[in-house]
C-alpha cells in the first residue's frame, strides 16, 4: 500500500477546479511555530494559518489568550503534535474547537516514534538498531518522482565513516511492525495504527523524513476539506516534500566535522535530529525544563561533564541560560544555543527550514571548532 506521501497526486477530476475561481480558505491553526510553517507552505496561495504558541513561548507551560481562545472557536482544521507535547491544549481543543477537524500529528501512519531516554546521561548508540537500517554514506540516491509517489526509496548511504545502521541504543516504536523504507526504513503502511504515545518522545518534527510524512497529511487533510484549492495544496506539498528531501542531505553533509564530539543539551529535545543525523547527545541537564534542578544535581551534571570531555554545553532561548552557564563554570565546554522551536525565527512557510539549518549550523560551529 503506497504511503501518505505516495498518496498526494491530483486526480483527473481535479482539473475542473483550475477553471473555477478559488474560494476561501478553511480556518486553519498550528499549535507550534515548526508545524505552522509547514502548514503555511501547503497553504501557500490560498490562505494562511493562525498560530498558536508564538515567540519563544513554550508548548510546556504555554497559556492560551483570549485572541487564542477566538482562533480555536473560528478553527476549521487544527494540527497539533498531540497531548505529549502541547500539554495545554487537550482541554481548549474540547471546549473551543469542538466542531473543527483536529489532525494529530504523532498519530501519522508511518511516523518514526522515539522513545523518551531515561535520565540526564545517556546510553551510547550500540549501531546494530534494527528500527532504523539506514547507512549514511551521503549517496543519497532520492527516487522522487515529486507526484509524491516515490515510497520513500531514499537509499540514504551517508557512509561518514561510521559502518553502522544507525541503531542509536533507543527503542523506535515499530506502529506494528511496519518497516521503514526510506534510509532503510521499508514503510509498511497497512498496519493498524494503534500506538501509545504516553512515554514516546513528541519532537517528532525534527526528522525530516517524519516532515515529509506530516506534509503529506497536511495536504490530505486540506485536499479533503477544500477541494476547490485542492490542487495548489497537492502541488504546493509536493514541492515541499522534495525541498525537505534536499534539506536533509545538506544537513547530513554539514554535521560531517561534528560527529563523535561530546556534547550536552538543555533538555531531550532533539533525539530526531540526532537520531537522523548521526550526531548523538552526551546528556541533558534537566529531566523535566520546566523544573530548575537542585544543588547536588548541578554539582553531578557538572561532575559528569567533566568526565565526558564534554566540548559543548547547549542552552535554548524557551528557557533561563543561568542553569548551563553554572554548569559551565569550572570546565572546558564551549557555550551554544539550540532552538528546536525556531523562537527568534520570523514565521511562515521558511521557518521550518531556518530552524533546522539553524540547528546543524549551531551544532557544527561549536563542535567542530
Amino acid at each position: 500500500m503506497p504511503n501518505r506521501a505516495a498518496r498526494l497526486i491530483v486526480p483527473a477530476t481535479l482539473a475542473i477546479f483550475a477553471a473555477s475561481p478559488a474560494l476561501a480558505a478553511p480556518n486553519v491553526v498550528a499549535s507550534i511555530k515548526p508545524i505552522h510553517s509547514l502548514v503555511a507552505a501547503v497553504m501557500d496561495g490560498v490562505g494562511e494559518p493562525g498560530l498558536l504558541v508564538q515567540g519563544a513561548a513554550s508548548p510546556h507551560s504555554f497559556s492560551l489568550r483570549p485572541s487564542d481562545a477566538a482562533k480555536l472557536e473560528a478553527a476549521n482544521i487544527v494540527f497539533w503534535i498531540g497531548a505529549d507535547l502541547e500539554t495545554f491544549l487537550p482541554g481548549p481543543l474540547a471546549s473551543l474547537a469542538g466542531d473543527a477537524q483536529v489532525v494529530e500529528l504523532m498519530d501519522v501512519e508511518g511516523m518514526t516514534i522515539l522513545d523518551m531516554r531515561e535520565g540526564g546521561l545517556f546510553e551510547p548508540h550500540s549501531h546494530d538498531h534494527g528500527d532504523h537500517d539506514h547507512d549514511h554514506d551521503h549517496d543519497h540516491d532520492h527516487d522522487h518522482d515529486h507526484d509524491h509517489d516515490h515510497d520513500h526509496d531514499h537509499d540514504h548511504d551517508h557512509d561518514h565513516g561510521h559502518d553502522h545502521d544507525d541503531d542509536h541504543g533507543h527503542e523506535a516504536h515499530d506502529h506494528d511492525d511496519h518497516g521503514h523504507d526510506e534510509h532503510g526504513h521499508s514503510h509498511d503502511h497497512e498496519h493498524d495504527h494503534h500506538h501509545d504515545h504516553d512515554h514516546g518522545d513528541a519532537h517528532i518534527w525534527l526528522d525530516t523524513q517524519n516532515a515529509r510524512l506530516m506534509v503529506a497529511a497536511i495536504a490530505d487533510t486540506l485536499m479533503a476539506a477544500d477541494p476547490e484549492n485542492a490542487e495548489t495544496y497537492n502541488e504546493n506539498g509536493q514541492a515541499l516534500v522534495a525541498r525537505l528531501s534536499e534539506l536533509e542531505d545538506e544537513i547530513a553533509e554539514s554535521l560531517d566535522g561534528a560527529r563523535g564530539r561530546p556534547f550536552f543539551v538543555f533538555h531531550d529535545a532533539y533525539h530526531y535530529f540526532e537520531n537522523r543525523f548521526d550526531i548523538e547527545a552526551t546528556g541533558t541537564f534537566t529531566v523535566n525544563p520546566e523544573v530548575a534542578p537542585g544543588a547536588a544535581r548541578l554539582t553531578e551534571i557538572r561532575e559528569r561533564v567533566q568526565a565526558e570531555e564534554a566540548v559543548c554545553l547547549f542552552a535554548e532561548p524557551q528557557f533561563s541560560p543561568a542553569v548551563v552557564e553554572t554548569i559551565a563554570d569550572g570546565t572546558d565546554a564551549r557555550l551554544g544555543v539550540l532552538d528546536p522551536l525556531g523562537a527568534d525565527i520570523e514565521d511562515g512557510p521558511e521557518l521550518y527550514f531556518t530552524l533546522m539549518r539553524n540547528l546543524a549550523q549551531s551544532l557544527s560551529d561549536c563542535l567542530g571548532q
